[in-house]
């Protein structure tokens, strides 16, 4: 009877995880789309914004960028688009958000290199858009990745090439979770939006969102993630590897994000050895920062990499 009782409890455990990992960290196969539709990110908040979302991504369209493909350290085929403003230009390399894709979150931001005079790789990160893979890391595995674009970059246009290292949600905790990581002389520096400090406190934020006690529902999500996803939400952090970061570091966040609270760029910031700058924007929801104030925006970048 005890035997059995046991054995009732630990599939009910696995069950309970899996379903945390099916919500969490699970990306579906993804289906053929039209070509020619433009997705938008959900929620009242954006919905302002959609004209400006779609004029980008119709502009980034027409430029016929170059693609570019890499194989990660665990043997997925991961895509990327290449925008040159001009040969000889800093490149961003661009990693969007969670359960996003490089053109849905970054058609803006190729138009604000171009503004800047950089060039633009947007990735499509693991088991995003045109990528393969099945399991989103929070950042993790993807850090590596971006480390393998790094070196795709390299091989692509020279040693000479210098590299910006931006993202936006995970995305900029997908970076300065790279920025301990041995970067090479060419990354000059990193562009942080809305980043979350650590995967498992963005990953508690999200259960104590859904009504749930963080302390009952994070088991069995860090439990998912090891079992069935084979990766530790605690194997890295932001503010750990900031702690060791030898690059420049502007961060961005909007103060009125309700998905990653403000102050976890605040904690990033204060965690970073480098040289630094934090600009958050009044009225700006999550991902926000650029569409509600793009001079301001442009205009703090230029001025943080040109010191």
């Amino acid at each position: 009877m005890f035997l059995l009782l046991l054995t009732g409890i630990i599939a009910a455990i696995l069950a309970i995880a899996y379903v945390c990992y099916r919500m969490g960290f699970y990306a579906p196969p993804r289906q053929s789309t039209d070509p020619d539709a433009i997705t938008y990110p959900e929620g009242d908040i954006y919905v302002p914004f959609y004209p400006d979302m779609k004029r980008w991504t119709l502009e980034a369209r027409a430029m016929n960028p170059e693609k570019m493909e890499i194989t990660s350290f665990d043997g997925l085929k991961l895509q990327g688009k290449y925008y040159e403003f001009a040969p000889g230009a800093t490149i961003e390399l661009m990693f969007h958000g969670y359960r996003g894709d490089a053109e849905r979150d970054l058609s803006g931001g190729v138009q604000r290199c171009f503004r800047l005079g950089h060039s633009a790789l947007i990735v499509d990160q693991r088991c995003c858009g045109s990528s393969e893979g099945s399991t989103i890391t929070m950042g993790i595995y993807e850090s590596r990745d971006c480390l393998d674009w790094i070196d795709c970059i390299l091989n692509r246009f020279g040693d000479g090439v210098r590299i910006i290292l931006t993202g936006i949600s995970m995305g900029a905790s997908t970076v300065m979770m790279a920025s301990d990581k041995n970067l090479p002389e060419n990354v000059i520096g990193i562009l942080a939006d809305c980043g979350y400090h650590s995967p498992r406190e963005i990953v508690k934020t999200i259960i104590r969102g859904m009504g749930i006690p963080d302390w009952l529902g994070y088991p069995f999500a860090w439990l998912g993630a090891k079992i069935y996803g084979h990766f530790d939400l605690e194997a890295d952090t932001p503010v750990d590897a900031l702690r060791n970061c030898s690059v420049p570091v502007i961060f961005f966040h909007g103060e009125d994000d309700a998905y990653v609270p403000c102050c976890m760029s605040k904690l990033c910031y204060d965690a970073c050895a480098s040289r630094k700058k934090l600009v958050t924007v009044p009225g700006a929801g999550h991902g926000l920062s650029f569409p509600v104030d793009q001079d301001g925006y442009i205009q703090a970048v230029k001025d943080f990499f040109e010191a």
